[in-house]
């Protein structure tokens, strides 16, 4: 059950509107990383579980996005309103202007409608923690660049709040996959195949306009077996456990 209160999470103040710069606000209300995917993706997530720990904790952070998501459209309609009757204002984005009345609606900073396809679900519990830690990650850098491109104070509070709360959620997911006690490859029930899972392909090979084949502790080292060219010479792959 879901109950509105008529209060910000946080209070948005907007000095100077910026209709250009609320057109790219929207990429948090319906773009692939913003807030209504992440609220819908928890969300389902929560639904989906049968650990009562883990849905409790993704309906938690699922229904606080839902709170970001009228933060977030809160301040973009306050930047977009001009749009309503300023002519200069409206051709900033003539599909929000005229179509929407400078208000905000579920598409992005382009004018593609928001989609589930955006969202991430699989029912595997330490695969949807890594998808919502990853969306985290993308949903912070997303603001970075918002603060980078604004230059009302207010604006930036709010925008600063949101990304704060994006690594807090990132903590909260890092914890409770942790929690599950599995190792860092350990998904699923099903084992790898055995050789082949540390072979790792050189698939990029020879030397060309300053580009060549390079090392690091990602193809050498420890288990890491390099094959060269595996294409040219499939033997070389582990495929049977070798």
């Amino acid at each position: 059950m879901y109950h509105h209160v008529k209060k910000l999470m946080y209070t948005v103040k907007v000095g100077d509107p910026d209709p250009r710069f609320g057109n790219m606000l929207l990429e948090q209300f319906g773009g692939a990383n913003g807030e209504l995917a992440a609220a819908m993706q928890y969300s389902v997530q929560g639904l989906n579980t049968d650990d009562p720990g883990l849905k409790d904790m993704l309906m938690d952070i699922g229904t606080e996005e839902l709170s970001h998501l009228e933060v977030i459209g809160t301040l973009a309609r306050m930047h977009l309103k001009p749009m309503k009757k300023d002519r200069d204002a409206a051709e900033a984005d003539p599909l929000i202007a005229i179509c929407g009345g400078g208000g905000v609606n579920l598409y992005n900073s382009m004018g593609n409608a928001w989609t589930a396809d955006y969202l991430k679900i699989t029912g595997q519990p330490e695969v949807d923690l890594r998808s919502n830690i990853a969306a985290e990650a993308r949903a912070k850098i997303v603001y970075e660049r918002l603060i980078d491109f604004c230059d009302d104070p207010g604006s930036k509070d709010a925008l600063q709040f949101l990304m704060t709360r994006e690594i807090t959620h990132m903590k909260v997911f890092m914890t409770a996959l942790d929690s599950l006690g599995k190792k860092p490859l350990e998904i699923g029930k099903l084992k790898p195949t055995e050789g082949l899972v540390d072979q790792y392909f050189n698939d990029s090979t020879g030397e060309g306009d300053g580009a060549k084949d390079m090392t690091g502790p990602w193809n050498e080292g420890g288990d890491w077996e390099r094959v060269d060219n595996p294409a040219f010479e499939p033997g070389k792959m582990k495929v049977d456990g070798d």
